[in-house]
């Protein structure tokens, strides 16, 4: 099980405003017609975990994709130490930030080894061959990860929690700041999730993790923002911002809190 967390943060209490590290101020998102995102404001503190919570259709992905500069705000600006992500080119951005989707896969045969080597690429000019350096990023990757060894096992053979390390693993390769995640536990049983949460929670980056399990949040999140309905309704540490009167909110469910270990433990109520 992940460490509990400290307590920083008061429930809605403005974030302090920096210029160094990954920020998303006043974001907005509209698409077909529809809001997705609106006016939100995230300045993850450095080397935490920040949670992303929120009911399906709150606007979670879609934040990601506006932190990583995969969508353009239609209002608002996300900025990497202070410069916005529209003057930067998309290479420089992946050499600070690194994503990892909900579910990856690729028809072509590649090994473990091959598919780490790909968070290489924004540090090398077109086609041009892996320098020791580059070696060096991916095999401390796939030790970080405790893929070594599985480096030369073909792709499609591995479960789905040695996926999900392999793609953090490239993820990791690209020697990132920032880490991205969307939903990075879907499909996998408890063990495995667990696995991969306190991964991703050792890890020393700052990381923007949207999840569907709030006692997940709870165990390993410094910080969560819930979303609903594509805005801010609470930020804070997860002792802070998840409780009954909070849940009963957002996701319109009863469900008793306690603490426990130091992190909040929720329980539904049957109807």
């Amino acid at each position: 099980m992940g460490p509990a967390r400290q307590d920083t943060t008061t429930t809605n209490k403005p974030q302090a405003i920096t210029d160094t590290g990954l920020r998303a101020e006043r974001v907005s998102r509209t698409a077909g017609g529809s809001l997705i995102v609106d006016g939100i404001t995230l300045a993850p503190r450095p080397g935490t975990v920040v949670g992303l919570l929120g009911p399906n259709g709150s606007g979670k992905s879609t934040l990601l994709r506006l932190l990583a500069g995969v969508l353009a705000p239609t209002a608002g600006v996300v900025t990497l130490d202070g410069r916005p992500l529209r003057d930067l080119g998309r290479r420089e951005v992946a050499r600070r930030t690194a994503v990892v989707e909900q579910q990856s896969d690729t028809q072509v045969d590649l090994t473990v080894r091959d598919v780490v080597r790909l968070g290489r690429v924004p540090h090398r000019r077109a086609w041009s061959p892996a320098t020791a350096e580059d070696e060096r990023a991916v095999d401390e990757a796939l030790a970080r990860t405790d893929l070594t060894n599985r480096a030369d096992q073909p792709w499609h053979t591995l479960s789905g929690g040695e996926r999900q390390r392999t793609h953090i693993a490239r993820a990791l390769a690209q020697s990132p700041r920032e880490l991205l995640l969307d939903e990075p536990t879907n499909h996998l049983d408890i063990h495995h999730q667990l696995d991969l949460l306190h991964l991703v929670a050792s890890l020393p980056l700052t990381t923007v993790v949207a999840l569907h399990d709030l006692n997940l949040a709870a165990m390993f999140c410094d910080e969560v923002l819930i979303l609903n309905n594509g805005r801010a309704h609470a930020y804070g540490t997860p002792t802070e911002v998840l409780t009954e009167k909070l849940i009963a909110e957002v996701y319109g469910v009863r469900a008793v809190v306690t603490r426990e270990e130091g992190y909040p433990s929720v329980r539904f109520v049957r109807r």
